[in-house]
């Protein structure tokens, strides 16, 4: 491809050239073209020193000399790292042409003017070029004018080096760039770690918070549910508040303790709410009336010694409204063995009992009163069955629950390890009771009361042997569950003692053995002076055989019953006197 001065180099009166190869340093070397009536000016050729081409310095115009560079394997192009030829463009003394381009793709493509001033440089779109540094020879200039633009060439900064130049181009990019976006890139992701670490910390902190927060709650919620937060519960232990009693599942069991030492029995119930996880025994007194199978009024005493197990558990569940699941019947010679394989009790006892077997009665003290008293088996049922005199049987009842607490403090709360304890009492249990079941029940029992969740109540029973309103509230609707449904009052003859005697204890057995008997008894007072024989009135003659029937009961003779004045409310009036041997009960 040849390159020509243009219109604008005819203008400057510039003779047209055209390239014809390079020489030894790279550089272009031009001859000049023949033109039929162009003008005769004055070439100029900057590498006439060189001894090839127009020397501006002879005194008139010189035939050019075509030169032709020495043949070389690869062409060297400075602005070419391909190291293929290109045509180099027309040299251009005064910057008027397009800017050279570094690639070979000047301002007006390939093969575009080279500008040795920089005019294009100044001025102009700037090339994005890499930092290059060429040797070039350095010849000396031409003396002639310039046109009519000037451009003045960048002042030297230094001596050259060896005939060379340093060029520094327009822009001077990194080379390291790509190192640079690198770790710019690895710092901006490493900054992301950390800023994703420290919230993934946060949100971990936040959910240990949230745990934490709902933790406190539950357990706070739990413990207000089981009634243990101070404050909130007088007695400090679970009411059943938070669940409605008749919704609570619990299990029952009746224990009656038969004293084959002597007389009587004692009836308690043990309760397991697994609800609420609470463990109560409640303590039935004798007097507890009862409707009988054919719906006459009888007394729990008498239940137990005329209608057995089943009849007895049918009745208390009629009464209280609750559901029985078996009967334990427990002799006192078992009651001395399981306490021996527990490894004995220890309970505060409220009184001296004196030992049952010793010649003199009351000589030797068995059990002594006072805190935290280790108790054998013997002792224990000494304790559990004592009855001082003058006492209610409500006393003795209440010493019998601190023994059978007293057990299940010290029993196993395994359930085979209990199952264990049970079989080894060798005792033969009432259907439909087992030793398994009877083992896991008591097991049950004894881990509520080793947490100190387990208690004793007393169920108070009027002295006609009803229960009142506010007995159903607080033990047979809270403990039990049920409603109380007390037999008629007035389906059984009411009975009222005055006692006579002098001796204080001769009322309470006087009802003990007349509840027995089916009566309803009425508290009468204490006469102020005694007498020496007793006396049963009746008002109405419909009432004798009542009378009759009541003195029978009471070991007084017939000749004592009489019509009278009774007391108000009664059927039947006694006054106790000198005569009456009260019967053990």
């Amino acid at each position: 491809m040849n390159d020509r001065y243009d219109a604008d180099d005819a203008a400057h009166g510039a003779a047209p050239y055209e390239l014809v190869g390079y020489d030894e340093y790279g550089q272009p070397v031009y001859r000049q073209i023949p033109a039929q009536q162009a003008p005769q000016q004055q070439s100029y050729d900057p590498y006439a020193q060189q001894g090839y081409g127009y020397d501006p310095y002879a005194t008139g115009p010189r035939q050019p000399q075509s030169y032709e560079a020495p043949r070389q394997p690869q062409s060297y192009d400075a602005y070419d790292t391909g190291g293929q030829q290109h045509a180099a463009p027309s040299y251009d003394p005064y910057g008027t042409q397009a800017p050279y381009d570094a690639y070979g793709a000047g301002g007006q493509g390939a093969g575009a003017e080279y500008d040795p001033y920089g005019q294009a440089a100044r001025s102009g779109q700037q090339p994005r070029v890499t930092e290059q540094t060429a040797h070039i020879p350095q010849q000396a200039g031409p003396a002639g004018p310039r046109g009519p633009e000037t451009h003045e060439p960048p002042a030297a900064t230094g001596e050259p080096d060896d005939g060379a130049e340093q060029f520094a181009f327009v822009e001077e990019p990194d080379g390291d760039s790509e190192d640079v976006i690198d770790w710019l890139k690895f710092t901006e992701n490493r900054t992301e770690r950390r800023e994703e670490a420290r919230r993934r910390a946060r949100s971990r902190i936040i959910a240990v918070v949230v745990v934490l927060a709902l933790v406190a709650v539950a357990g706070v919620g739990y413990l207000w549910f089981a009634g243990k937060l101070p404050g909130l519960s007088s007695s400090g232990q679970k009411t059943g508040a938070a669940t409605p009693a008749g919704a609570q599942k619990r299990d029952v069991i009746v224990v009656h303790l038969h004293n084959t030492g002597g007389s009587g029995t004692s009836t308690a119930l043990l309760v397991d709410n697994t609800t609420t996880k609470q463990g109560t025994t409640v303590l039935l007194p004798n007097s507890l009336a009862l409707s009988g199978d054919d719906g006459s009024t009888t007394t729990l005493a008498k239940s137990v010694d005329d209608d057995g197990s089943s009849g007895t558990r049918d009745q208390l569940d009629t009464v209280l409204g609750t559901s029985i699941q078996g009967t334990w019947r427990l002799d006192t010679p078992y009651l001395q063995n399981l306490v021996d394989l527990v490894g004995n009790i220890d309970i505060d006892t409220d009184t001296d009992v004196p030992d049952p077997d010793a010649k003199k009665k009351g000589s030797t003290i068995l059990v002594h009163q006072g805190k935290a008293q280790t108790l054998s088996g013997k002792m224990a049922v000494a304790y559990a069955t004592y009855r001082a005199s003058g006492e209610s049987q409500n006393a003795q009842l209440e010493r019998f629950g601190q023994v059978m607490t007293g057990v299940l403090r010290k029993l196993s709360s395994e359930p085979a390890a209990a199952t264990t304890t049970v079989q080894t009492l060798a005792q033969i249990l009432d259907p439909p009771l087992t030793d398994k079941d009877l083992g896991a029940f008591l097991a049950a029992l004894a881990e509520l009361a080793k947490g100190g969740d387990y208690r004793t109540a007393l169920l108070p029973v009027q002295p006609d042997g009803t229960l009142s309103a506010a007995t159903s509230d607080s033990v047979v609707r809270k403990v039990l569950g049920g409603t109380a449904k007390s037999p008629d009052a007035g389906s059984a003859v009411r009975v009222s003692v005055q006692n006579a005697t002098g001796a204080k204890d001769n009322t309470e057995k006087a009802r003990v053995v007349l509840l027995n008997g089916g009566f309803t008894f009425l508290e009468g007072g204490t006469a102020a002076g005694s007498r020496t024989t007793s006396q049963v009135l009746y008002a109405d003659a419909a009432d004798k055989a009542n009378a009759a029937e009541v003195a029978k009961t009471l070991g007084l003779p017939a000749g004592s019953v009489a019509k009278g004045a009774v007391s108000s409310g009664a059927d039947v009036s006694v006054v106790l006197g000198g005569d009456y041997r009260p019967a053990s009960s």
